[in-house]
C-alpha cells in the first residue's frame, strides 16, 4: 500500500504566496518504510518558528464551525468516491468516517478513521485519491475550497487548517508504524492504544466500526482480529463489556506488546 504525500493548496489575494498543507510523508513498502522528501521552498514565508507555534496550538475551535452546510449520511453511504473532483473539506460533527482505497487484488485498505472534530478531504490535486464512507450514521459540515480561499485573511482559520494538517500527518505516521509491525498482536495492541487515547478515561473503548473495518485498517483478516482479541482477553490485557465495548486492563502490557 502506498500512502504517498498529500499537499493541499490555498491561494487568495490577501496572501502573497500559496498556502501548502502537508498531509503525509510516509510510504509503506515491502522492504520497510521510507520518508518522501517535500520541497520546502514555499514554506519559507512562514518559517520554522511558526510551525512550532502551530504544533503547540490548542485544538481547532470555532472558526470552521461557523460556516458550511450540514450534511447527514447513513451507515456505509459514500461521501465521495476516488476519482471525483475534490471541491471541499469535511469536518465530522458526530459519528465516524473511514477513507478507503481499493487495491489491485480487489481487497480494501482503510487508510484512516475520522471521528468528531476531525477534518478530512485534503488532496494533492484536483481529484480524490481515496473514497470516504460513513462508518455509522454521521453528521458533517462541508467547506468548499473557494469559500476557504476567500477567507484566508482570517488568521485563526489559517491556524486551524494547519493544525488539522499536522494532526493528519501524525495520524499517517501512527498508521504507518502500525502496519510496520509483523505480528497481529502488536498491530492490534497499537490500535487499541490509539483508540483509548480518544476515550474519556483512557481505558474504555466503544467501537463504531465493525471488526472487518479493523481488519482492513491493520492489514489482517477478520478471523485474525477476532482470535487475537480473544487471546488478549484470556491474558487479562482487556475485558469485553459488550460486543462492541471493551476495557483495557493492562495498559503497560499493551505498550510492551506494541513496542
Amino acid at each position: 500500500m502506498n500512502r504517498g504525500l498529500g499537499i493541499f493548496r490555498f491561494c487568495s489575494r490577501q496572501w502573497p504566496h500559496p498556502i501548502l498543507i502537508l498531509i503525509s510523508v510516509i510510504t509503506p513498502s515491502p522492504a520497510g518504510f521510507r520518508k518522501q522528501l517535500v520541497d520546502q521552498k514555499r514554506f519559507d514565508w512562514m518559517g520554522l518558528h511558526m510551525m512550532r507555534i502551530l504544533a503547540r496550538a490548542p485544538p481547532p475551535a470555532t472558526v470552521l464551525l461557523a460556516t458550511g452546510p450540514v450534511q447527514h449520511f447513513a451507515p456505509n453511504r459514500a461521501i465521495y468516491v476516488a476519482g471525483e473532483a475534490a471541491e471541499a473539506l469535511y469536518k465530522v460533527v458526530s459519528g465516524m468516517v473511514r477513507t478507503v482505497r481499493l487495491l489491485h487484488d480487489g481487497k480494501r485498505q482503510i487508510d484512516a478513521f475520522y471521528s468528531s472534530g476531525d477534518l478530512f478531504g485534503f488532496e494533492p490535486g484536483t481529484s480524490h485519491t481515496l473514497s470516504a464512507e460513513a462508518v455509522c450514521g454521521c453528521t458533517l459540515v462541508s467547506y468548499r475550497h473557494k469559500g476557504l480561499a476567500m477567507a484566508m485573511h482570517n488568521q485563526e482559520l489559517t491556524r486551524q487548517l494547519y493544525r488539522h494538517a499536522l494532526d493528519g500527518l501524525a495520524r499517517a505516521q501512527a498508521h504507518a508504524r502500525l502496519l510496520a509491525h509483523a505480528g497481529a498482536t502488536a498491530k492490534l495492541a497499537g490500535f487499541l492504544l490509539e483508540c483509548s487515547a480518544l476515550s474519556a478515561d483512557g481505558r474504555s473503548i466503544t467501537f463504531s466500526m465493525a471488526r472487518h473495518d479493523i481488519a482492513d485498517y491493520l492489514g489482517l483478516t477478520v478471523e485474525t482480529v477476532s482470535r487475537t482479541l480473544t487471546e488478549l482477553r484470556k491474558a487479562s490485557f482487556i475485558e469485553f463489556v459488550s460486543a462492541r465495548e471493551l476495557r483495557l486492563k493492562n495498559l503497560p502490557g499493551l505498550r510492551v506488546l506494541n513496542s
